[in-house]
């Protein structure tokens, strides 16, 4: 069973990254990297030794159609690591994971307002798995001078093995991206952000906080039209399975199709 729900984070994740050949598309784009995960010594202790530095491979791709956009990724992480061997002591930081996300946006008339969907999964072999489905709205902001942002609010549905399913609040936050050049250099500065509110008490961790912060900023270099380098501040609070504020560095380097 364990098995065929990590294969069904996959196939929801392309799903949603796909799209219906008659409609016109504006953009897309799709890549493949390697990623190095080093969290901070500060979060290593104020986990308790729960975090564990680790190397991720992503699968990325995204498309804007004259309907609306879609995103998705699937991630691979600890790809050395896995066991399909159910061991309840194993050491959840150590385990294979596979986390897949997938987006979509469908226009509101000619308005900039979407109806907004986001669906993230992750499961491991260390028996682990959750689900949370976001149904909201978001909202277009583009710019003439290289900047885009897309915030969204929405409802919050999770499905956690160990805790349950219910709704669990609401999240709000935004994707965005500035494109600039330095140097006759093609540079992106990205970040994405997610706060929940209102959350089930389940959710609360040891002092019961009610919120949850995660996201990331990150510096991309397009060292070439096939070729990204970047490095990521990755930041997260009463989220990640601890009620501790946690950043970490991570280095990337891309191929994109």
């Amino acid at each position: 069973m364990k098995n065929v729900k990590m294969l069904a984070l996959a196939a929801t994740t392309l799903a949603a990254m796909s799209a219906p050949v008659a409609a016109e598309q504006y953009y897309g784009f799709a890549n493949v990297s390697v990623n190095y995960l080093d969290w901070s010594e500060g979060t290593t202790e104020r986990t308790n030794g729960g975090k564990e530095d680790f190397v991720y491979i992503e699968v990325e791709g995204g498309a804007g159609y004259d309907w609306g956009d879609v995103y998705g990724f699937i991630d691979f992480e600890n790809p050395t690591k896995g066991d399909w061997g159910y061991d309840s002591t194993k050491d959840a930081a150590e385990a294979f994971r596979i986390a897949a996300k997938g987006t979509v946006a469908v226009n509101i008339g000619e308005s900039n307002w979407n109806y907004y969907g986001q669906l993230y999964s992750i499961a491991d072999s260390s028996g682990f798995y959750e689900q949370n489905l976001v149904v909201g709205l978001s909202y277009d902001i583009n710019t003439d001078f290289g900047l885009w942002v897309k915030p969204f609010l929405g409802a919050h549905y999770v499905h956690n093995n160990f805790i349950g399913a219910g709704f669990n609040g609401a999240m709000g936050g935004w994707v965005l991206g500035y494109n600039f050049k330095l140097a006759d250099q093609d540079f992106m500065i990205t970040n994405w952000n997610e706060i929940e509110f209102a959350r089930a008490d389940e959710y609360g961790y040891n002092d019961n906080a009610d919120y949850g912060l995660n996201g990331a900023v990150a510096l991309w270099w397009n060292a070439t039209s096939k070729f990204t380098l970047g490095i990521q501040y990755r930041y997260a609070h009463n989220k990640l399975g601890s009620e501790a504020y946690q950043n970490a560095a991570i280095f990337s380097a891309k191929y994109n199709f």
